[in-house]
């Protein structure tokens, strides 16, 4: 029954999508759908969405603006930050390459950070290069290149980056090897949410703060929560200024950043987080950001 609704349905902006298309996006459909089912336990609304899960598969599926794109390519969207913000708060940029063979290690400073301008969560944080096994890094390069991300998730907007492996200053905020991310969700211009991660990804401690430091009573389930008070981010103002000026004209987007004592450094843009597969607790968090999203 989803499927055929799918099917019979599919509208964007009230336009019909190009029958051409059809084939690739039923796949891409089934699939996210699928696998909202087994994450979430329901099946999503795509066609009418009131979640924020629901919204972001509505964008992977019909949103289809090229700046999403530039956004979401880490080489590209350096651009943009520098148009928007200046210079000064991207990491420094010591090489891009489509031939990883070709990175001048011997020429970089001790730490620094490598990763493909067309994936998410692919990288690779060297604190000291002098115990890098170069080779094993640059056949992992190599690896990435060769891979298509929307392939993958089936979000579009990784479908036509250019690979290209970036490597870049590691900033440190003196926490430890990962630094602090501050994700902020910023919906109509306007910075709401801040999800917070500390310590190494896939081991982090996570929470949800509101714009004024509120800690918010939602988590990720089966993932470890940050534990009483979180100090305050020295540049918390700047952080949320910078974020609504990279999301000026936007419906949505994330702007996810690092603190340090000198001040604040760009991380990425996300588009489409999690995939729109992402569970919260409580459930209703899920619904109030979709009705941020549509506000």
């Amino acid at each position: 029954m989803a499927v055929r609704r799918i099917t019979d349905s599919i509208r964007y902006r009230g336009g019909l999508v190009a029958a051409a298309v059809l084939p690739e996006l039923l796949v891409s459909a089934v699939t996210v759908a699928m696998r909202h089912k087994a994450k979430i336990g329901a099946f999503p609304n795509i066609l009418k969405p009131k979640t924020f899960n629901e919204r972001v598969l509505h964008r992977m599926l019909f949103d289809r603006r090229p700046i999403l794109t530039q956004l979401q390519d880490k080489y590209a969207v350096r651009d943009y930050v520098r148009e928007r913000l200046g210079e000064g708060v991207l990491p420094k940029l010591y090489w891009v390459t489509k031939h990883p063979s070709d990175i001048p290690f011997d020429d970089l400073p001790r730490a620094f950070v490598v990763k493909p301008t067309h994936a998410s969560a692919w990288y690779r944080l060297v604190s000291d290069k002098a115990a890098l096994d170069r080779q094993a890094l640059i056949e992992r390069c190599e690896f990435w290149l060769t891979q298509n991300y929307y392939l993958v998730e089936r979000e579009w907007v990784y479908k036509h980056i250019e690979p290209r492996i970036l490597v870049e200053e590691y900033v440190n905020d003196g926490t430890g090897p990962d630094p602090v991310r501050y994700k902020i969700f910023v919906f109509h211009g306007n910075a709401r949410i801040i999800e917070v991660g500390v310590g190494t990804p896939g081991q982090a401690r996570c929470g949800f703060y509101g714009r004024s430091w509120d800690k918010l009573p939602a988590f990720f389930p089966g993932w470890r929560e940050i534990d009483g008070e979180l100090a305050r981010p020295k540049h918390l103002a700047d952080m949320l200024a910078y974020a609504e000026t990279l999301a000026g004209g936007l419906d949505f987007i994330r702007v996810d950043l690092y603190d340090t004592d000198a001040k604040v450094y760009f991380g990425e843009l996300t588009t489409c987080p999690g995939g729109g597969t992402t569970l919260y607790s409580p459930p209703a968090f899920d619904r109030d950001l979709g009705e941020m999203w549509s506000a």
